[in-house]
């Protein structure tokens, strides 16, 4: 049985001195040794001056938000995990979609001027999608003319680089999911990122509750997380540039082996890839759906990621969004992981292109 991806464990004995060390110390959470080491080392790896860890991708994106105080109109993208959409809408903003360019699936940065009345957004708040990126700079651009803050839900792009720079250095603030299916985990975990030492101090501070030692100084919520989430972040940290490399292969055998009508999607030509999905798109549903039948068929599970578009979310009314609501019926990430192996990728490559 083959799944959409299969999540990394180092070898146990690595973990286990870790948990040693934890039983030693009896520190088994708030902000302890390990998640203080695993802040100053992905800090330093990802190229950002303020790394928060916290408890999920989830809550770091409505840390964000609260620590910006946005209320209102958001502008935001359909083509998402549904959590970017269902942030916004729990801290009691609307959601206004934009849709996306049809080869980046990422916000289309030209249509944010025609969606809406502009003078009554507060905030954008759009998706590194598959760790892909639009024009980064045309985005903060809009942001700075509107005087509006940026947040990038970079759920998917951890030590993705754009123009040789790390990708989380744009926007007023970017998060990052470690949930166990990530290229890379800490088992559940996020982070939230961003050059502003006094919104970085404030995130710091409503992350635990609003309070620092006995004095609270605003309303806050717990986002922390553990010594043993952040020691296995540690432990995977030290395999990522193992992980990254056999991604790659695989996704470059993937490359080889599937041609037209699949339609390979197009990364940004200035990044440089983490490689934490593949995800390919047919000329229609129905080829899809067929496609993941006979892949089911033989135990092999891809996942329709994303589908559907959020602004067809049942909870929403949102408007027409026809890029983003086309590709989410054609769009099928393809398994891969850090053990998938040459002759899994030749048989899933094999089935897909025999049944076109």
């Amino acid at each position: 049985m083959l799944h959409v991806t299969k999540s990394f464990l180092p070898d146990l004995k690595e973990y286990v001195k870790y948990l040693e060390k934890i039983w030693d110390s009896h520190h088994l959470t708030n902000d302890g040794p390990f998640v203080k080491e695993l802040e100053y080392k992905l800090g330093e790896y990802l190229e950002v001056e303020n790394f928060i860890f916290v408890s999920n991708g989830t809550i770091a994106l409505q840390l964000a938000i609260k620590a910006l105080g946005l209320t209102g109109n958001i502008l935001t993208t359909p083509f998402s995990y549904c959590a970017t959409t269902n942030v916004l809408i729990w801290e009691g903003c609307q959601p206004i979609f934009v849709d996306i360019d049809p080869n980046s699936l990422t916000v289309n940065s030209a249509q944010i001027s025609t969606t809406t009345d502009l003078n009554s957004i507060n905030g954008i708040l759009t998706t590194h999608v598959y760790g892909n990126c639009g024009d980064l700079e045309k985005q903060e651009n809009i942001s700075n003319e509107l005087g509006i803050p940026l947040i990038y839900d970079g759920a998917h792009a951890f030590g993705v680089k754009y123009k040789g720079r790390s990708i989380f250095n744009y926007g007023t603030v970017s998060t990052c999911s470690f949930h166990a299916t990530k290229v890379f985990h800490t088992i559940e975990g996020g982070a939230v990122m961003t050059n502003d030492h006094k919104l970085a101090d404030k995130i710091r501070g409503i992350r635990s509750f609003g309070h620092k030692n006995d004095d609270y100084f605003d309303i806050g919520i717990n986002g922390k997380n553990s010594e043993f989430h952040a020691a296995m972040g540690l432990v995977n940290f030290n395999h990522f540039s193992t992980i990254k490399q056999h991604r790659e292969v695989s996704s470059l055998l993937y490359d080889s082996l599937l041609h037209e009508p699949v339609i390979k999607y197009l990364y940004n030509p200035d990044l440089e890839r983490n490689f934490s999905y593949y995800p390919v798109i047919f000329t229609s549903e129905k080829i899809l759906l067929q496609v993941t039948e006979k892949l089911h068929n033989n135990q092999i599970y891809p996942r329709r990621y994303f589908y559907p578009s959020l602004n067809n979310l049942p909870t929403l009314s949102g408007i027409r969004c026809t890029n983003s609501e086309d590709i989410s019926r054609r769009i099928l990430c393809l398994p891969l992981s850090a053990n998938i192996s040459e002759n899994d990728i030749i048989k899933i490559s094999s089935i897909i292109m025999s049944s076109l």
